[in-house]
């Protein structure tokens, strides 16, 4: 798609997801969701980078100001009123992501007393450590493009509350874990295992939240160390293979956020790179074996395969990137060779977003009933800068 074509397709997508959502103009009950949220942050400040409208610009803090006012506080179906943080209203204000954010599921949490039902949990509210990374990433791509430190440092005092509750150390003993999934007020586990990712996409998070703090001489200068020095310990020694398309595209993702930190100094370890690359390489090669999509759309989840389209953007943009810098990477030659046999995967992008463009495709089930995130991903697939760029 040409580059005018994808701008006015990513304005009308994003119209759309302000005007169902209640975003623009507000709604009296706003719906608020907070993975797509972060990645409809990112898609309006980047078609503010793009137009020069002011406008995109607003609306993504404006959809700042609603996450932290909605999902910041307790659900209207719950005896619990305020932050969820406990702070006071004024405090909460200042403090907004203190006590994390829900997630912004349509049933409330499971309580004590309730029996575990692995499928209805994907209904149920609480919060994700996975949906919270993504709204770090976003507040700070809000402090980078508008050079406004605030919504930084709300990212970072969010990893300090998220890191503190989602990590632990096992009663037995051992190396620290994370839970996948916690209750609303971050008091008690509602999934016990460890997402396959989370400590990744924390490590590499934290980091950024940092180097930026670092950029933009904030004082006092917030300390992450002991939280990176955590996920560095969680990581060590696991392997990031995946098939699923969106997991894959996600360590595509951390892989080129890594390299921008390498390039800025802010990072150096080489060899994790290369581990995201070959992992991201075999799962690739794994998924494309299965062959899911000659599947017809009923039987297809857009936000899977659109994410693995984001991921694959973001192999161009590293190519670019070690192109550009050479002198900042070491081992040149296997990083290339990683490159190269991900780059011949690139055609899939505009295979899946042809797909999700046509109408007919987006008339199931499995499109409409994700209809939010469907198109705020297919948005960021067809403008990736956004997202992708720190």
């Amino acid at each position: 798609m040409k580059s005018d074509e994808s701008r006015s397709a990513v304005q009308k997508i994003m119209a759309e997801f302000a005007e169902s959502t209640g975003l623009s103009p507000t709604g009296k009950a706003p719906q608020r969701y907070l993975w797509t949220d972060a990645f409809a942050v990112c898609n309006f400040l980047e078609l503010y980078l793009r137009t020069s409208d002011k406008k995109y610009r607003l609306l993504a803090l404006d959809l700042v100001d609603q996450v932290h006012n909605i999902l910041g506080r307790h659900r209207e179906d719950d005896p619990r009123t305020g932050w969820i943080s406990g702070l006071e209203e004024k405090e909460g204000r200042i403090h907004p992501t203190k006590g994390g954010l829900r997630i912004g599921k349509k049933i409330n949490e499971r309580r004590l007393s309730d029996t575990y039902d692995e499928n209805l949990e994907w209904d149920r509210d609480g919060q994700y450590y996975h949906y919270l990374t993504k709204w770090m990433h976003a507040l700070n791509r809000v402090s980078r493009i508008t050079g406004d430190p605030a919504y930084n440092i709300w990212a970072i005092e969010l990893a300090k509350t998220a890191h503190a509750r989602f990590t632990y150390v096992p009663l037995s003993g051992g190396r620290r874990r994370m839970y996948w999934k916690m209750s609303i007020d971050l008091s008690r586990p509602l999934v016990q295992s460890m997402g396959h990712h989370d400590p990744l996409d924390g490590f590499i998070t934290y980091i950024q939240l940092q180097a930026f703090a670092a950029e933009a001489s904030v004082k006092p200068a917030p300390d992450l160390n002991p939280e990176i020095a955590d996920m560095a310990d969680i990581c060590g020694g696991k392997t990031w293979v995946t098939d699923d398309p969106l997991g894959i595209g996600g360590l595509l993702c951390d892989t080129y956020k890594l390299a921008q930190l390498i390039s800025n100094k802010r990072f150096k370890q080489i060899g994790l790179m290369e581990d995201l690359l070959d992992s991201s390489l075999t799962g690739l090669e794994s998924y494309v074996r299965n062959n899911s999509l000659t599947l017809p759309s009923a039987y297809r989840l857009a936000f899977r395969e659109l994410g693995l389209a984001i991921g694959l953007r973001a192999v161009q943009k590293l190519k670019g990137l070690i192109d550009a810098r050479p002198d900042a990477f070491g081992r040149k030659d296997q990083l290339f060779l990683h490159i190269e046999k991900l780059i011949q995967y690139i055609p899939l992008c505009e295979i899946i977003e042809k797909f999700w463009l046509e109408d007919k495709n987006r008339e199931v089930p499995s499109w409409t009933e994700h209809r939010n995130i469907n198109m705020v991903m297919l948005a960021t697939s067809l403008a990736p800068d956004g997202f992708l760029d720190l």
